[in-house]
């Protein structure tokens, strides 16, 4: 999970302060967790 979070934000985009990676995080896991649906638990995201 590191590095996929590692790949989508810190080296895909460069920030001048730290608020917007901050913020670029929070709809990272937001998205993550609500939306991205996994094999492992039989196509379910895992806040469900």
């Amino acid at each position: 999970m590191n590095r996929t979070i590692k790949e989508a934000t810190v080296q895909r985009y460069h920030y001048d302060r730290h608020d917007p990676l901050e913020a670029h995080l929070a709809n990272f896991i937001n998205a993550d967790n609500y939306a991205r649906r996994l094999k492992t638990l039989k196509s379910l995201t895992p806040y469900e």
